[in-house]
């Protein structure tokens, strides 16, 4: 797993999230980490095929992906998450996906990605694998993990 893989992600994160949440985000510690089902997360997966493939895994706890939501509604608060809820927190892995596709065919790199696939871990099968890791802090709102699997 090469680390620059995990630069365009980490990239259109930033941007999408500034565009639509409203708030710059700083990086976390890169690291690789076994991914595990963690109690109120929610998590959006986003394959990828062509010449890089793997899966991309958007780890959110549910109360920050809440306020994320509510950011994204011009901050009408969302107190559950419905399914316009999940939606647009789903439509948030889209983007940041959407655009880390096009920042990696500007670099040459040809690739596809799939819709996203909105989990909770009550309904999560284990992914038995690791991942490249890195987490985005949104001051006042909390951490959005970029977890990418890819070859």
């Amino acid at each position: 797993m090469k680390a620059e893989v995990i630069n365009p992600f980490l990239e259109s994160a930033r941007i999408v999230i500034e565009q639509v949440i409203q708030v710059s985000p700083s990086t976390g510690m890169l690291g690789i980490k076994d991914i595990e089902l963690i109690d109120n997360h929610i998590w959006i997966q986003v394959g990828m095929t062509g010449q890089l493939s793997g899966n991309i895994i958007f780890g959110i706890a549910e109360p920050v992906a809440l306020k994320m939501v509510s950011a994204m509604m011009g901050g009408y608060v969302i107190t559950e998450m419905d399914e316009m809820g999940q939606s647009a927190i789903s439509e948030l892995g889209n983007m940041i996906s959407g655009n880390a596709s096009t920042i990696l065919s500007n670099q040459g790199v040809s690739v596809d990605i799939t819709p996203p696939k909105l989990m909770k871990s009550e309904s999560m099968s284990i992914l038995p694998r690791r991942a490249l890791s890195i987490p985005l802090v949104m001051e006042g709102i909390g951490e959005l993990d970029i977890q990418v699997m890819i070859s």
